[in-house]
């Protein structure tokens, strides 16, 4: 394995900007900035932002943990203060993270919660992660109650009933913790530049329809999310961010070249793959070695869709803010029933010519857990193409078994071999 990661000039700028978020948040106390707790699914970034508040996502504090090899003390300790083996190891994460100090990704110590501001997006974890974070902090909660796609689409009264809630109940608690009122011209700002992000994201993923694929957009694509998912989205240096993707996505097509990895271009692509599920942040660069070593690229993911579904036509809408709001909470993939989260699996396949379709399921995470075996075995029904199907964890090393995984994948991948010589 290659020592030292190529860098592209949006990794650095990403970087950067992450670097000196943690910086600000680090020096919040001192400076009098406000700070919101909140989640990547269904976030209301350019909310936040209208009021000059600083967000924290602790799924995002926890990830990280796990790619800098420190989750798995974390999660013990969270064990020895008395929560299961069987709870989300992001919750167990967060919650030993703060016990041993609440030390940022920068080495910095991150401020405690002005505000616990939860989206509910379909995962009922999220209500009780933040019933842990009050009972630590003290501090006061705000949910916004969104309704789940039972059957599979937004309706006009779902968008209203969760606009109405950002109004009258989101507003009022974010202006008593900012000490101002809202701005709406400049939460209109902020979704008009939220818009133009999103334009070029879905410019960066179509491109993978492309032969060969410029990018990965499953190991690839997680840092392609990193800013518009979390606390940049609406800000001028999050727009730059994606004109840089795109730019350099467009140089690789030009030029025939595949995506940068850990271990350089992927110049061979043997296979083209769909992923349901998200990834294991402790062994992530042992996890993708195993696909890049045989050829493999990513050529859609849904978890790189937990924050926003945009290829389906969604934006921010400076025109309706609530209801723009509004409807991006109800959109989340983690927001969808079964038969929807097939029904975009399935046209992944087809729109970007899959080979197959791998099922990464997450032992502490019921969001994505819940129902995949059936939802491969109908996926294979309907698109004709093979499945195959890995466990790991999403932050506890305990849960990676990388001679097992490799083990799978590599019989999957001659299975696929076999296919397309008898095809």
């Amino acid at each position: 394995m290659n020592a030292s990661v190529q860098k592209e000039e949006s990794m650095v700028m990403q970087k950067k900007m992450i670097g000196e978020h943690f910086e600000t948040l680090a020096r919040a106390p001192e400076s009098g900035r406000k700070v919101v707790y909140t989640f990547v699914p269904g976030n209301l970034n350019e909310l936040i932002l209208a009021f000059d508040l600083l967000p924290v996502h602790p799924e995002v504090n926890a990830l990280q943990s796990g790619m800098r090899k420190l989750s798995g003390d974390y999660i013990q300790e969270a064990e020895k203060q008395g929560h299961s083996e069987d709870v989300c190891t992001y919750v167990k994460c967060d919650i030993g993270m703060l016990k041993k100090g609440n030390i940022g990704p920068t080495g910095e110590k991150l401020p405690p919660p002005d505000l616990l501001l939860l989206s509910y997006t379909g995962c009922f974890t999220f209500m009780k992660w933040f019933e842990l974070l009050k009972q630590e902090y003290g501090c006061p909660v705000v949910m916004l109650q969104v309704p789940y796609q039972a059957d599979g689409t937004i309706t006009a009264s779902q968008r209203e009933f969760v606009a109405r809630q950002l109004r009258e109940v989101v507003v009022p608690a974010l202006e008593e913790v900012s000490g101002k009122k809202l701005d709406e011209d400049r939460l209109k700002e902020l979704l008009a530049s939220s818009a133009r992000a999103e334009d070029d994201l879905v410019y960066v993923w179509e491109s993978a329809q492309h032969r060969p694929s410029p990018i990965d957009a499953y190991f690839g694509g997680v840092y392609y999310i990193g800013p518009i998912f979390t606390a940049f989205r609406g800000l001028p240096d999050c727009e730059a961010y994606y004109r840089s993707l795109r730019s350099e996505v467009d140089y690789r097509i030009a030029h025939g070249m595949g995506p940068t990895t850990p271990e350089g271009e992927l110049r061979e692509q043997k296979y083209r793959i769909v992923v349901e599920g998200p990834p294991n942040w402790t062994s992530f660069r042992d996890f993708w070695k195993i696909f890049h070593d045989e050829g493999v690229v990513m050529v859609a993911s849904t978890y790189t869709k937990v924050g926003g579904l945009y290829e389906q036509g969604f934006r921010h809408d400076p025109a309706k803010p609530f209801e723009s709001l509004a409807e991006y909470c109800l959109g989340c993939y983690t927001n969808r029933n079964l038969p929807a989260r097939v029904d975009i699996i399935a046209k992944y396949v087809e729109e970007y010519e899959a080979d197959g379709i791998l099922f990464n399921s997450i032992k502490s995470c019921n969001s994505f857990s819940a129902g995949q075996l059936m939802m491969l075995r109908e996926l294979e029904k309907r698109t004709g193409k093979s499945g195959a199907f890995i466990e790991s964890d999403l932050v506890d090393p305990r849960y990676f078994s990388a001679a097992n995984i490799k083990n799978r994948l590599e019989s999957y991948f001659q299975m696929l071999e076999a296919k397309r010589q008898a095809a």
